[in-house]
């Protein structure tokens, strides 16, 4: 084997064009498939990181209440349950975020606009603080109980500047209409499609407006220093508080279907939550085939019933789980790329290695009489290809990885459209070890597949006549 394998080697040197044309060819699709898949890699990772400080965090808690009428209310009275499940799951407890949240009409000198506010401890939430990137205005203008921070779209939408006021038209927690009074502290920069998203104000205000104490707020939230562990803890988190509160089980993650479990434990103490005569059908009809997991838990709660309050615990990755598919969507592509290219290089290969034959027929005799079975033919030809496989895919991944740093150290600036997908302003990427071997090795089952028939073919050759050829 060593034999052939430096055979091999020397026959690749000996053509160093054909050679290398035919490792180019290989080499620049997966040069494209793995820059594809490494961009496309970074897109969750960055969305989860500029979301996070947003939605104040990766794991979530929200807790809901049920009155006799059947009508729910999305609050967290007593997060004492919470609290306790944190200290159980092992978790820091400096990491928590509480907020209230209201979809607020904006109205200002006949212009109208609905805004999703958030209502946040500003001088708790250090890290918000830091990621606000004011374009007018300052922290400075908080000091009022009602100031405001917007987005510059919206701000340019509403016409509004530093210290314009601005009525608000909102619901209570309980469904009541409600008015208030907003004073425009601060803009800042836009983050494009999501800057309906952005707007702060003081959480004791907005508590009032949706008529619940100070004290109490409507999303519990926990920042995970490796986001790649954010399932795992948001599952840790919701088996502990289970211990301490009735909780609505996840979901399984199915497209078209969930399963609800009933089970959970009250509070020591409390009474017990009343039986729910939930079942999979019932919730089979309430779901939808395409909904996010986020939807499908919120759905439980017009199946259920229960006493007091339910919580759920959800993730950032629920939020944006149409970035998922996204990232599935692109990944498909770049994986039909590859196929399509490797179409067109292994005609070229299985053509270019006919010719190989047909130039070494009387190598091929010569080696066949001096004792070289047919195998050891047909697998010199195999060789060949493999090797070539190697050295295209290699030079395709270096190739790659210089792009990708050059891209990296361009600034696209964070007040566009796709500020979302980038890393302060960079592009980022994910280097796919897994993905990027098994493409490997896809390339080169194609690549001996497109030379097997030439190689058997050469291995066939009789001695004796491959001697007598005459090119």
């Amino acid at each position: 084997m060593e034999t052939l394998i430096r055979i091999a080697l020397r026959n690749l040197s000996r053509q160093k064009k054909r050679s290398i044309l035919l490792g180019l060819a290989i080499g620049f699709g997966i040069m494209i498939v793995t820059i594809i898949n490494s961009i496309a890699g970074s897109f969750q990772t960055n969305v989860s990181a500029n979301l996070a400080q947003f939605f104040s965090g990766h794991v979530f808690v929200e807790g809901v209440e049920k009155n006799e009428r059947g009508k729910t209310a999305e609050i967290i009275r007593d997060d004492s349950a919470i609290l306790a499940a944190i200290k159980d799951a092992g978790l820091d407890s400096r990491n928590i975020t509480r907020r209230s949240a209201a979809a607020v009409t904006l109205i200002f000198e006949g212009t109208r606009t609905t805004q999703s506010v958030y209502g946040v401890n500003f001088e708790e939430e250090v890290l918000l603080q830091e990621r606000l990137v004011f374009k007018q205005g300052s922290k400075e203008n908080l000091q009022a109980p009602n100031a405001l921070i917007l987005s510059e779209g919206i701000a340019k939408k509403l016409k509004v500047e530093v210290g314009d006021r601005l009525l608000a038209q909102l619901k209570t927690v309980t469904g009541q209409n409600n008015v208030g009074e907003f004073v425009v502290a601060g803009i800042m920069q836009d983050m494009g499609l999501f800057s309906s998203m952005l707007a702060y104000t003081h959480r004791r205000y907005l508590n009032e407006l949706l008529n619940i104490k100070p004290n109490e707020y409507q999303l519990f939230g926990y920042f995970v220093s490796d986001i790649s562990r954010t399932e795992t803890i948001a599952q840790r988190l919701q088996n502990a508080l289970k211990q301490h509160a009735p909780v609505f089980e996840l979901p399984q993650q199915t497209t078209e279907r969930i399963q609800a479990s009933p089970n959970t434990t009250p509070q020591e103490g409390a009474s017990a939550p009343e039986a729910t005569n939930t079942d999979t059908t019932s919730v089979q009809q309430t779901t939808q085939p395409f909904m996010s997991r986020y939807a499908k838990i919120k759905q439980l709660a017009k199946t259920e019933t229960w006493e007091g309050t339910k919580f759920r615990v959800f993730t950032i990755n629920d939020i944006i789980s149409q970035i998922d598919q996204i990232v599935s969507i692109l990944k498909s592509v770049s994986l039909g790329i590859l196929l399509v290219l490797f179409f067109i290089i292994m005609v070229g290969l299985t053509n270019t290695f006919r010719m190989i034959m047909y130039e070494r027929i009387r190598e091929i005799g010569t080696m066949r009489a001096l004792g070289i079975q047919r195998r050891g033919i047909r697998n010199l030809f195999l060789l060949e290809a493999l090797f070539l496989s190697a050295f295209g895919t290699i030079g395709g991944w270096v190739a790659a990885f210089v792009i990708l740093n050059i891209l990296s150290l361009f600034s696209f600036g964070t007040d566009t459209v796709f500020s979302l997908f980038l890393k302060n302003g960079h592009i980022s990427f994910v280097v796919p070890w897994g993905e990027m071997f098994l493409h490997y090795m896809l390339i080169a089952l194609l690549t001996l597949l497109s030379v097997y028939f030439p190689a058997r073919k050469a291995s066939k050759l009789e001695p004796a006549r491959a001697l007598r050829t005459t090119k």
